[in-house]
């Protein structure tokens, strides 16, 4: 068992249970924060029964003091933070013209704002430990302005990328390094609930590998980013696409 702690953001279902669990697999302590708690407990409990390696956090994304409150919630119980993944996320899929000022501010807040505040008092904590690993879960979607989801997560996620960049360059010489992972259409339960069949098969044909992405791999590269040994890994952006976008 490796004594490294992270704390995964979203982590109550999809990619971010996902990534709970590949971490806790890989013998970390992880401590699950999600705005719906009890689906995150019951993860938790699955990992550790006892709660020893895994525990569950309520943390509303889109407020500064509750990473506040989950970073101390950690401390206090384990002693210390080696990662952070900012995973949250939400979109609804909505033509560009009818997105509303709400609609934008809300997933401008949840995919973008989070990560503000995720990189400021997580990165402030690392940078005064002198080492620390934070990894941003972005989107293709902010990279080629998407197809399956709207116009405001697209722009939210591109400044995931801008923000990971800012971040990378005023940590890096206090020993954190911040990156980013851009998947592309993953093999996950809300693809398949949001995307019709009909489009997702004009989807997937589309995708030059001609499947959808595996969540576990995702999950694996953001262990490999939080790794002790990642220090020369920074300010990146990791795509994971099937070759959907290539640079």
């Amino acid at each position: 068992m490796s004594n490294r702690i992270a704390l995964v953001t979203g982590a109550a279902r999809g990619l971010g249970a996902v990534v709970a669990r590949t971490f806790h697999q890989a013998g970390y302590k992880v401590a699950l924060a999600d705005i719906a708690l009890e689906p995150a407990q019951q993860l938790a409990r699955e990992l550790s029964a006892d709660g020893s390696s895994a525990c569950a956090i309520r943390l509303d994304v889109t407020r500064k003091a509750d990473f506040e409150a989950a970073r101390d919630s950690v401390l206090e119980r384990w002693g210390g933070i080696d990662a952070l993944v900012n995973n949250a996320g939400a979109s609804k899929v909505v033509p560009v013209m009818e997105i509303s000022a709400e609609q934008f501010d809300q997933v401008i807040n949840v995919n973008l704002r989070s990560v503000l505040f995720g990189c400021q008092v997580f990165g402030e904590y690392f940078a005064q430990r002198g080492v620390g690993r934070i990894v941003n879960i972005a989107s293709l979607a902010g990279q080629n302005g998407g197809s399956a989801t709207g116009a405001h997560y697209a722009a939210a996620k591109g400044g995931v990328l801008t923000l990971t960049k800012v971040f990378a360059r005023d940590l890096a010489a206090r020993g954190v390094t911040v990156n980013a992972i851009s998947p592309g259409p993953l093999d996950l339960p809300i693809v398949h609930e949001s995307v019709p069949a009909d489009k997702l098969e004009k989807v997937i044909e589309a995708i030059p590998v001609g499947k959808l992405g595996a969540a576990s791999y995702i999950a694996e590269v953001a262990v490999m980013l939080a790794s002790g040994n990642a220090y020369f890994a920074n300010g990146a952006c990791w795509d994971i696409n099937g070759g959907l976008y290539m640079r």
